[in-house]
């Protein structure tokens, strides 16, 4: 085995890439991929490989451009509303449909519209015809030699129909850059498998390989390889006789069985082992046999940003192409972005349009929440000098869904509830323009959100224990002096959600205190929280006295998750959780959940489809699947105070 090299570097990623292409020129790795010669109706999306001319041309024929008769336009002349001419068909006119060979002799058409066919013999005409009037001439559109597009021009759908106007049959395209990735680790098990404890899904291949297409590559998947530096060498060599390039994912950094760096370091040179992003970090920039080796990390969104980084230029390099610049666009930050000096930090963010301008919210950073960068709008770059933004800075983003899609998404910010993503998938139907994006953030943080203009309503269900009452007294609080409105979109059941048989008999919120009893909590903010708090003080409870009251979970289903495995043995979350998990489940309280909207919103075409939606029947009839849920009042105002 090669010797392991702790990685070290925490090199600007700009200045490693540079080092990284300069090298792989210096090698003649650079040198376009060979031509292959393809059916033109096959080309699409293809980089040609050299100029493409016109065999043909186009019309290649004298022809007609209208329905009418051709004739000579000499014939024509003295023709007059007040003096009609009449022709003789077949002698003097001959009746053409557009596209038809003109007739020998013939160098005009009149219309159809500006004749009378006074019998099956004679036509009247009542104005001359100009030489060449509504006729198309040889090579009108293309002609025959005419260079139709150079080299290195990626094909599109108009391309395709201009060759085979002009004859071009078959079109030379460079080969597809040919990507090889490497899955490795013995923890990684097929998709097509049931992952046990400790075993994890390899979806990082599909991720990858589906990245390599869209940039006009040919990605071939190899097979897991294990944690086993003799195989992963077997598997690399293998990889680079078939390659352009090699893609190792996981086993990049620098642990017990992270092999990369010494595998490449051993049959090549290792150029860069780690660079200053985050996330990304433990990326390996390498050559072996002149080809070019990346090791990417084993967590998802790490290794989507390093192959956005190093392998999207190779793969365009390699077709002839320079890689097109990212879609960029200015928003503003509704909140602080803090950040570590010395790493460039890529943060999914969610965009929102709100009036003028669009306003962009953090996501997730864990690097291991894919679920984060599919939900992303975009990606706001922090410079590894930067401590972060102020919230109202403006920052760029590059943008991962089109501009047009994101200012016809809806953004609700707040409670936790299925009924809400049901919610978004009929307004789609309905509206296939348009888009709802949950956050399920807490109802205390929606409202916030929605104070700072970060997003169009918030998703609540607090209760006001002086009151009795549910948000209003909330809303009039946090949105102190603002112009409301609230719809309620359910009643609730909320409740104690426990294992199957309930095996250690918990009947209310009172056994909480009991030693032998393990809670999952929600997260501070959340309506179910604030719901739990009341409870606990007209209980007595000491918070101090439940087991796993610090533990907390941001969703109803990862509270019935918790249960149904068996690491709590009681959390408090809505009836349609337990039942999604098959658990058992104790009524606490009914709640109202509303979604509240500032004025400005509200008068929105956005805002006034959903509330259509939320009254339509369609959304009646998919929420009446999920249990605990009463619709009686849906989409109707319950409460505005303008």
């Amino acid at each position: 085995m090669g010797e392991r090299k702790v990685f070290l570097d925490n090199r600007p990623w700009q200045e490693a890439r540079e080092e990284f292409i300069e090298a792989l020129r210096t090698a003649g790795f650079l040198q376009p991929t060979p031509a292959e010669t393809i059916p033109t109706q096959e080309a699409l999306g293809r980089v040609t490989a050299e100029a493409v001319y016109a065999l043909l041309s186009s019309p290649h024929y004298v022809g007609a451009a209208m329905d009418g008769i051709a004739v000579r336009a000499e014939v024509t002349w003295g023709a007059s509303e007040g003096s009609p001419k009449r022709l003789a068909l077949g002698r003097e006119a001959w009746l053409v449909d557009t596209g038809d060979p003109l007739p020998e002799g013939c160098n005009a058409v009149i219309m159809l519209e500006n004749i009378t066919l006074l019998d099956e013999n004679t036509v009247e005409i009542y104005a001359p015809a100009v030489p060449w009037q509504h006729v198309r001439l040889p090579g009108e559109d293309i002609l025959a030699g005419e260079m139709l597009v150079p080299a290195n021009h990626t094909l599109t759908a108009f391309d395709l129909a201009a060759f085979l106007s002009a004859g071009v049959a078959e079109v030379k395209v460079r080969k597809k850059p040919r990507v090889a990735i490497l899955p490795t680790g013995s923890e990684l098990v097929p998709v097509t498998s049931t992952p046990q404890p400790g075993q994890i899904l390899e979806t990082n291949s599909v991720m990858l390989a589906s990245l390599v297409r869209q940039w006009g590559g040919d990605p071939q998947v190899f097979p897991i390889t294990p944690d086993d530096y003799g195989l992963l060498k077997d598997q690399l060599k293998l990889a680079l006789a078939q390659s352009d390039i090699v893609v190792i994912n996981a086993g990049s950094s620098a642990g017990r069985e992270d092999y990369t760096a010494s595998l490449v370091g051993e049959l090549g040179r290792v150029l860069t082992h780690g660079v200053a992003t985050k996330p990304g970090k433990p990326v390996i920039l390498g050559l072996v046999e002149g080809k070019p080796v990346l090791g990417v990390p084993g967590y998802p969104v790490s290794a989507a940003i390093c192959a956005e980084l190093f392998l999207r230029p190779l793969v365009y390099m390699k077709q002839g192409l320079n890689p097109p610049e990212p879609l960029e666009v200015r928003a503003v930050l509704g909140r602080k972005m803090p950040s570590s000096l010395g790493r460039e930090e890529f943060v999914r963010v969610r965009l929102a349009q709100m009036g003028e301008k669009l306003v962009a919210t953090p996501l997730g950073r864990g690097a291991g929440n894919i679920s984060s960068l599919a939900r992303a709008d975009g990606i706001l770059r922090i410079p590894r000098l930067s401590e972060g933004y102020p919230a109202g800075a403006e920052v760029r983003v590059v943008l991962l869904k089109a501009l047009e899609e994101i200012r016809n998404t809806l953004v609700i910010a707040g409670s936790d509830d299925p009924l809400l993503f049901v919610l978004g998938d009929v307004l789609r139907r309905a509206y296939p323009a348009r888009r709802l994006a949950v956050s399920p953030v807490g109802s205390l943080i929606g409202l916030n959100a929605l104070r700072r203009g970060e997003v169009h309503g918030a998703s609540i269900h607090l209760l006001d224990p002086a009151s009795g009452t549910y948000n209003v007294p909330y809303v009039e609080d946090y949105l102190r002096g603002q112009q409301v409105v609230l719809v309620n979109l359910a009643y609730r059941q909320n409740g104690l959600i426990v294992a199957p048989g309930n095996p250690k008999g918990i009947k209310s919120l009172k056994d909480l205190g009991r030693k032998d009893i393990t809670f999952i909590n929600r997260q501070p903010g959340s309506g179910t929280r604030v719901l739990l708090e009341h409870h606990l003080r007209l209980q007595e409870l000491d918070v101090k006295d439940i087991q796993g009251y610090e533990h907390e979970e941001t969703t109803h289903l990862g509270v019935a998750d918790r249960v149904a495995r068996g690491l709590a043995d009681v959390g408090l979350g809505i009836y349609a959780a337990a039942k999604a998990y098959q658990l058992e489940f104790i009524p606490v309280a009914v709640e109202r959940l509303d979604l509240c909207f500032l004025r400005e919103q509200w008068e929105t075409l956005l805002v006034q489809d959903l509330i259509k939606v939320m009254a339509s029947e369609e959304f009646r009839r998919a929420a009446g699947r999920l249990p605990g849920y009463d619709l009686k009042d849906c989409g109707q105002v319950v409460w505005k105070n303008f």
